[in-house]
């Protein structure tokens, strides 16, 4: 499984430890990944995602999970993600047609 957050794309970026003597050598800097049950207010169902922490604040920030989703493109997302995405917008086209 990649480390890569399935909301915000968030991955992991290379650089150098520096030391005193300005010898460099390359490391990687990794997301803060955690596997989070989010609910879902329009499928009436919780989902498990693989979050980065920040992209957790960004989502409670929003409003939940369903307003994040419709407010993201696509390719942002992960394919889990996007189907959860199609998903959410048929059952809110159901609703209104309802």
């Amino acid at each position: 499984m990649s480390r890569v957050c399935e909301l915000t794309a968030k991955g992991r970026q290379v650089g150098n430890n520096v030391s005193h003597a300005n010898n460099k050598t390359k490391r990687t800097f990794l997301p803060n990944l955690q596997n989070v049950t989010l609910i879902s207010d329009a499928l009436g169902r919780s989902v498990r995602l693989r979050v980065s922490m920040n992209g957790l604040r960004s989502v409670e920030h929003v409003g939940g999970l369903d307003n994040w989703l419709l407010k993201t493109s696509d390719d942002l997302l992960s394919p889990r993600a996007a189907k959860l995405k199609k998903e959410i917008k048929k059952q809110a086209t159901a609703a209104v047609a309802a």
